[in-house]
C-alpha cells in the first residue's frame, strides 16, 4: 500500500532561516526512493513552493502541491490544477475595508505580484527579530511587490486568500474582532504568530488533500503529517500519524500522536528514523 508524507512549510519543513536543510533534504529523498508521496501544504502561493518541490526531486518522483492552505493543488509533476477554491471580489473587498481600522499589514497577490499598502515601515516580531514583514513574505514566495493606496477598491478579482500580518501580540489580542464580521463564510485562522489569513469557508489543507489522495488510493492510516501551527490541526488530526514539530504551538502538540524535534533541529528525520522509515545516522 502507498504510503504518503504531508509536509507543512514554514516552522516545519524549513528552518527558521526558511532552508531546507541538507538532513531534512536528503530523509525525504529516501522517502521518494521507496516510493512514498510528498505531499507539501502551506499557506504560501504555488509560487512559494516550486523552489522546494524542485530540491526535493517532486519533478521526476510526483507529490502534490497544496497551496494558499488548501485553496488550490496542482499535480508536482505536470503542473495540473487539480482543486481551487477562492474568494469571491465583493468579500474580499469587505474584509479589507474591515482590515483598515486594525494595526495590521493586508497583502494580497494576483500572478507574480503581491499587492500591499506600503512597502517599508512595515517592521513585526518575527522569531524574536524585527523585520520588514512584507519585504519578507515577497522574498519568501518571490513576488514583485506594487504599492496601492486602497486595497479594498482596487481588488475587483477574486482571492485564494488575504494575508494580514502584525505583532504576534497585537494579533493575539484582536483576531476574534478581525474574524467576527466574516466567520460564517470565510475560514480564519493564524498560520505563524505573525500572520492571521482570511480563507475560502470549508477551506483548508485536510479538505484540500482528502479531495485529492482519494485518486492515490492511500488510506489515512497511511499518512504521516508533520506540522507546526494551528492552521495544520485538521491535517494533523487525520493522518495515521499527525507528528508536531519542537517549535509548534502547544494546541497542535496536544493533537499529535508525536512531537518530533524542531525545524532548526531537523525534526522531519528525526521523526521518520525513530519510525523506523528512513535508517538512523
Amino acid at each position: 500500500m502507498k504510503k504518503a508524507i504531508l509536509l507543512d512549510i514554514d516552522g516545519t519543513l524549513v528552518n527558521t532561516k526558511r532552508l531546507l536543510t541538507p538532513k531534512t533534504k536528503e530523509a525525504l529523498l529516501a522517502c521518494e526512493r521507496q516510493g512514498m508521496l510528498l505531499v507539501l501544504a502551506s499557506g504560501r502561493p504555488t509560487s512559494g513552493l516550486l523552489h522546494l518541490a524542485k530540491e526535493l526531486k517532486m519533478n521526476e518522483y510526483g507529490g502534490l502541491l497544496v497551496s494558499f492552505n488548501g485553496a488550490m493543488v496542482i499535480d508536482a509533476k505536470t503542473k495540473e490544477v487539480l482543486f481551487e477554491k477562492v474568494i469571491e471580489p465583493e468579500v474580499c473587498q469587505a474584509v479589507l475595508e474591515h482590515l483598515k481600522q486594525f494595526r495590521v499589514y493586508p497583502m494580497i497577490n494576483r500572478d507574480e505580484y503581491m499587492f500591499v499598502n506600503h512597502v517599508y515601515g512595515c517592521e513585526v516580531d518575527v522569531h524574536g527579530t524585527k523585520k520588514n514583514i512584507v519585504q519578507y513574505e515577497a522574498k519568501g514566495n518571490d513576488y514583485l511587490l506594487c504599492e496601492i493606496e486602497d486595497l479594498a477598491k482596487f481588488c475587483t478579482f477574486p482571492l485564494h486568500k488575504i494575508l494580514s500580518a502584525g505583532d504576534p501580540n497585537y494579533l493575539r489580542e484582536h483576531d476574534a474582532e478581525m474574524e467576527k464580521p466574516f466567520k460564517e463564510r470565510l475560514n480564519c485562522s493564524f498560520t505563524a504568530p505573525f500572520y492571521f489569513e482570511f480563507m475560502p469557508k470549508n477551506v483548508n489543507k485536510k479538505e484540500a488533500i482528502e479531495f485529492v489522495l482519494d485518486d492515490f488510493h492511500i488510506s489515512k492510516e497511511d499518512i504521516i503529517a508533520f506540522g507546526d501551527a494551528q492552521n495544520d490541526q485538521e491535517m494533523i488530526e487525520m493522518a495515521g500519524i499527525g507528528i508536531a514539530m519542537g517549535n509548534a504551538d502547544p494546541s497542535l502538540k496536544e493533537k499529535a500522536d508525536f512531537v518530533t524535534k524542531s525545524n532548526d533541529e531537523d525534526g522531519i528525520a528525526y521523526a521518520l528514523s525513530v519510525l523506523g522509515i528512513i535508517d538512523r545516522s
